[in-house]
């Protein structure tokens, strides 16, 4: 058998505060140039930014403030319409994850360069710790509540308006204090694509599917891999082994030996995406670890430590 190829990549850790004195936009004018390539459009036409500006008034007015301030930090043209979230490029990402016990444990699949890599803690509103992308986004996040998000692609090819789900993620750590409430809010946000969110409190853990074409709907058990309600083609598992992947997370259980041996962790596919890291949130505790094979890195509410490691991919246990 060939071996598999080895990446490295370089994750950071970094505090943003309120988004106000300038860290925040320090970050995020390093990255501007690729990232303002992902708005749509419509995002760049004068009508559709009127439109997604009130898109985000009417659906995260909490945020609004923080949308301002983080805007004028980055005084960008289109950075206002690009931090709504709601006129980005759709992206589809794999992953599997499981909320069990008061924790949630999650493989993050994707294409290495497509992945910011960035910890990030943050006091837009509330302490929040997460994994950011799209310069305020999360991918997955722990809020000082004990509320713990992360997301999954459903695994179907359905576009409408709405917000990604990396903003959704945000708004709901920083305005949600459990999994009752985080579930409520969903139902008044519209959201572009197919996603699954697993939510996790420290009584409280489920998986919900959501997406542009269907309502809120909770899964059988708090695990998500990259399908929802409806069948999987038999090319769907496999380019993706989504199936394979849920009856492993949910044969393992939250146990993060498994996360980094395949079927859970995966080496480099046709399309370039592999694990790019594991990520084990404790929110009674307000830890968070981060897994590679072979290496991790904790970070806390209590005791955040900004910094950078560069670790190897495509290495499983």
């Amino acid at each position: 058998m060939a071996a598999v190829r080895q990446q490295h990549k370089t994750f950071q850790a970094i505090e943003v505060g309120d988004g106000g004195d300038g860290r925040w936009a320090a970050y995020a004018r390093a990255l501007w140039q690729e990232m303002a390539g992902l708005l749509t459009e419509e995002g760049r036409t004068p009508k559709g930014a009127d439109r997604i500006r009130a898109l985000f008034r009417a659906h995260m007015p909490e945020l609004v403030p923080v949308l301002n301030r983080l805007t004028g930090q980055l005084d960008r043209p289109e950075a206002e319409a690009f931090l709504t979230h709601a006129a980005l490029r759709p992206f589809s990402q794999a992953c599997t994850q499981i909320g069990q016990n008061g924790t949630l444990l999650r493989n993050y699949d994707l294409p290495p360069d497509q992945c910011e890599g960035t910890i990030v803690s943050s006091c837009f509103l509330r302490p929040v710790i997460g994994m950011q992308d799209m310069l305020w986004g999360l991918q997955d996040g722990m809020n000082d509540a004990g509320l713990t998000i992360s997301i999954t692609w459903g695994g179907r090819s359905v576009y409408g308006r709405g917000f990604s789900i990396l903003i959704v993620v945000r708004y709901l750590l920083e305005t949600c204090d459990t999994v009752d409430e985080a579930v409520g809010r969903l139902y008044s946000l519209p959201i572009a694509v197919p996603q699954n969110l697993t939510l996790v409190d420290p009584t409280k853990a489920v998986t919900v599917f959501v997406g542009p074409d269907i309502s809120p709907t909770v899964a059988p058990d708090a695990c998500a891999a990259n399908h929802q309600h409806l069948p999987v083609t038999d090319e769907q598992e496999r380019a993706l082994r989504t199936q394979e992947r849920l009856r492993a997370i949910r044969a393992a259980g939250a146990d993060v030996a498994a996360m980094l041996k395949p079927p859970l962790y995966r080496s480099v596919d046709e399309q370039g995406s592999r694990t790019l890291y594991t990520a084990h949130y404790r929110p009674t505790e307000g830890h968070v670890t981060y897994y590679w094979p072979g290496e991790s890195w904790q970070q806390s509410f209590g005791d955040f430590i900004p910094g950078s490691r560069t670790v190897t991919l495509g290495r499983a246990s």
